[in-house]
């Protein structure tokens, strides 16, 4: 296994710039997970580290060597598509072994490197079949087992899981994070669904408009995120996010008014930082950080009812308002068109500015508050 290292790397398709002065150190052995809105250039990125792009500027350097004219081939990199790719007139030994065979390898080590990655991957009963007689878990793991045949210094994955059903996906999802344990390969991995970046990695790395908004371990980047996409992007169901204005209180203590919901007054802890008054924030607060205890209170009415088993979440609203999201354990006891009180500590309040940048301040951003 080897690290990875991105440098000021750019990719411009003629004027329009894909991705900007992209900078990453990955340590050898580490999964990292690459994930940001359709277009942001995570794919892209995949792609200029496996050599199926040109890095236009910047510097991509592998187990300490510079690799951006190195041909793909000897980069020491395994892909899995989104795509399966298989070959449908060979039989899962032949795909996985293919490309060994292509490279001169002989035919008893193919063997024994196909029958090591048919072990780990549950695939031994399979080997004899062809694709078109497998699922498609059995086939995503053929496509696995044909890039750990060739024992690669980084593993890449582009979308693995996408084509794959909700149930299909969890199972895949716990094989892959064992197949990382077991071999304990660089992997860089592109995924837009967060459930597989949170699940998986150990640093993900959120991606905007070609640029890093944010790199840290997932509870970092849940607990503490730098801006407001962040915010907004991390977490299933995701922060509620509110518009607000600096004001103060009757007593005159520092509030916030927040126009969306009947402009409620939220009076700030003590320990806040002075804030100018009519200054326009916005305030986040997770469906789980409502509680029964809190010193602000909401009174909204409830739109639609989730029920998950042992957690529901309450989507509701003040009139018009976008949707409020409450965690709740007692789920039972609500339904469309209730009346709710929802509860919190505004010291559980993550703060941002209108342009999105956080507020940061001991006061603010408790998770666990």
């Amino acid at each position: 296994m080897s690290d990875l290292k991105l440098v000021d790397v750019s990719k411009s398709f003629g004027a329009v710039e894909i991705l900007k002065k992209i900078n990453l150190d990955v340590k050898a052995g580490e999964f990292i997970v690459f994930v940001g809105p359709s277009g942001c250039g995570k794919s892209t990125l995949l792609r200029l580290i496996a050599g199926l792009e040109e890095i236009t500027a910047g510097e991509l350097v592998i187990g300490g060597k510079r690799m951006n004219d190195i041909d793909p081939s000897h980069r020491g990199l395994a892909m899995v598509f989104q795509s399966y790719a298989l070959n449908p007139h060979m039989t899962v030994a032949e795909n996985m072994g293919f490309a060994l065979k292509f490279a001169g390898l002989p035919s008893a080590e193919i063997r024994a490197r196909v029958l090591s990655a048919a072990h780990i991957l549950d695939l031994e009963p399979l080997l004899q079949r062809r694709p078109k007689a497998l699922s498609g878990g059995q086939r995503q793991r053929v496509a696995i087992g044909r890039a750990i045949v060739r024992q690669p210094k980084v593993f890449l994955f582009d979308e693995p899981l996408s084509n794959l059903d909700a149930g299909l996906r969890v199972h895949m999802r716990i094989e892959i994070a064992k197949l990382h344990r077991q071999l304990g390969v660089t992997t860089v991995y592109v995924t837009h669904d967060q459930v597989e970046a949170m699940t998986l990695a150990d640093r993900i790395v959120v991606l905007r408009a070609g640029e890093v908004e944010q790199i840290g371990s997932p509870l970092d980047l849940y607990d503490n995120p730098a801006n407001l996409f962040v915010a907004g992007f991390i977490g299933s169901p995701k922060m509620n996010l509110l518009p607000a204005i600096v004001t103060r209180t009757a007593d005159g203590r520092p509030a916030l008014r927040i126009p969306d919901i009947g402009d409620a007054l939220v009076a700030l802890p003590d320990r806040a930082p002075r804030l100018e008054d009519g200054r326009a924030v916005y305030i986040g607060i997770r469906p789980e950080q409502f509680c029964v205890d809190g010193s602000a209170e909401f009174d909204l009415a409830i739109d639609i009812v989730e029920h998950l088993g042992g957690t529901t979440f309450v989507y509701a609203r003040k009139g018009s308002s976008a949707a409020i999201v409450v965690e709740t354990r007692d789920g039972r006891a609500h339904k469309s068109g209730d009346a709710i009180a929802v509860r919190f500590d505004p010291a559980s309040l993550y703060l941002f500015d209108a342009d999105g940048g956080r507020i940061r301040s001991a006061a603010f951003g408790q998770p666990n508050a």
